[in-house]
């Protein structure tokens, strides 16, 4: 996420931090460079406009250029004017406070991953909120577009509107608040046709709709990768209906970050959620302060741990960590370790994710950071018989050609799970003989193998 636009402002944060003291030449030159490189990352004009004139008002003053550490001072204000064009503190939440049943209405264009929005709306209110949510297609123009609704209904686990051929998007609406509050649902979504660009009279439906259901939240969704276009549909959507809030779909492969940074100056409304994969669970408030660290490289340890939390069990996490502390860590244990992992996505996205990351992902650049290789582990390890499983020593030559046989890699990918569980083995005995106590005196030099701390380091 936003990778391009971290990596450019990083090289230009990095060199600020390098000078002792700061003139009012060096903090310009630095804005043009971050000028540019929100140009190149299709940021809307006026917003980097905006952006520029509010960094250089506050960067250009006797705090900065008289600070001790100029060069981070800058960063901050950096950070600070970017929370605010992304929307300022904290994720603003669906709003539900009207009266039950509630109408949400989804409107955007055709391919922007709309109607698929709606169904992992209707799932994190149903887990989360603990809702009785209602979805409805009013998708009268795309062909199976209802019965598609019907099915992303049946994986979330909540009930659709039955499906009435020959009704009008306006009539379907209708008949959708009648059984919600008929059959009392909380929250009715209402999710509208899209087409392959705005149209007069796609506006025209829409607006009738909002005019028939009075929603309490009208969400555009947007594809975050169309950039400026994303942008373009945004504003003539808000012209037309004044939007509420926006989803930004496909925002784990937005390597430029225009969309997220432009939406709020040229709508006014806040961007809500963010899609971040085809899962259905894969849906995730939108924290400005969060995605402005990420765009700048500090991370989001705070988004990580909630990640961790949400899809690691907790009581297998403790049963696990118990047995590698005492040593009885076998490759079933490491089966249960890959998937716990692999439930929080792929190693890409989690490395975005910490502080440092662009630098991080430079360094891994050409290796495979996809979740496809847990998968392949956990191949290698099903290939194995339970005996082989629990003592990995007895897996020699003749076993590593049926295993790998029969997981569909070769000998060298069963060598490289048998070195790693090797050396994580290893590392665990060490520290379940430290101890507590042990770690804290000698630190990590003591888990890592001879010769791998540097000479002319104390260790940590």
């Amino acid at each position: 996420m936003f990778e391009a636009l971290s990596d450019k402002l990083s090289g230009v944060f990095d060199r600020l931090r390098t000078r002792g003291r700061l003139s009012e030449e060096d903090v310009s030159e630095a804005l043009r460079e971050v000028r540019l490189a929100l140009l190149d990352a299709d940021v809307a004009l006026p917003v980097v406009r905006d952006f520029i004139a509010k960094v250089r008002e506050r960067a250009i003053g006797a705090e900065v250029l008289d600070s001790v550490t100029p060069g981070q001072q800058v960063v901050k204000i950096v950070n600070d004017v970017m929370i605010d064009s992304l929307g300022g503190a904290g994720a603003v939440p669906i709003n539900l406070n009207a009266a039950a049943p509630v109408p949400i209405l989804m409107v955007g264009l055709q391919g922007s991953g709309k109607t698929t929005t709606a169904g992992k709306i209707a799932r994190r209110l149903k887990e989360r909120e603990r809702k009785k949510i209602l979805l409805a297609s009013l998708d009268t123009q795309r062909p199976a577009a209802q019965l598609q609704l019907q099915q992303l209904a049946e994986q979330a686990g909540v009930p659709s509107l039955p499906i009435v051929m020959g009704q009008t998007p306006v009539q379907i609406a209708q008949r959708a608040m009648d059984t919600g509050r008929r059959e009392g649902y909380d929250v009715v979504i209402l999710d509208t046709a899209g087409r392959l660009s705005i149209d007069l009279e796609l506006m025209q439906e829409v607006t009738q709709v909002r005019a028939a259901t009075s929603p309490a939240e009208t969400l555009l969704v947007v594809d975050a990768m169309t950039g400026q276009d994303a942008v373009n549909t945004a504003k003539a959507f808000n012209d037309a209906l004044t939007i509420t809030g926006v989803v930004l779909t496909r925002m784990d492969g937005d390597a430029r970050g225009g969309a997220a940074l432009s939406m709020r100056a040229v709508t006014g409304a806040p961007i809500k959620l963010i899609g971040v994969g085809e899962k259905q669970d894969a849906l995730e408030d939108f924290h400005p302060e969060r995605v402005a660290g990420r765009i700048l490289g500090m991370g989001d340890i705070v988004g990580l741990v909630e990640r961790a939390t949400e899809n690691i069990d907790q009581e297998e996490a403790e049963k696990l960590a118990q047995k590698m502390m005492k040593g009885k860590f076998d490759l079933d244990d490491y089966a249960q370790q890959l998937k716990q992992i692999g439930k929080m996505g792929s190693i890409s996205s989690i490395l975005g994710m910490l502080p440092g990351a662009a630098k991080m992902a430079q360094q891994l650049e050409g290796k495979d950071l996809d979740t496809k290789i847990f998968k392949r582990q956990a191949a290698i390890i099903s290939s194995m018989t339970m005996k082989e499983r629990r003592n990995p020593d007895i897996i020699k030559a003749n076993r590593k050609k049926r295993i790998a046989a029969g997981s569909g890699t070769s000998v060298q990918d069963v060598n490289k799970l048998l070195k790693q569980f090797e050396d994580i083995s290893t590392m665990m005995k060490k520290m379940g003989k430290l101890g507590q106590k042990g770690l804290m005196r000698h630190g990590l030099s003591a888990l890592m193998p001879k010769g791998m701390m540097p000479q002319n380091r104390r260790p940590f």
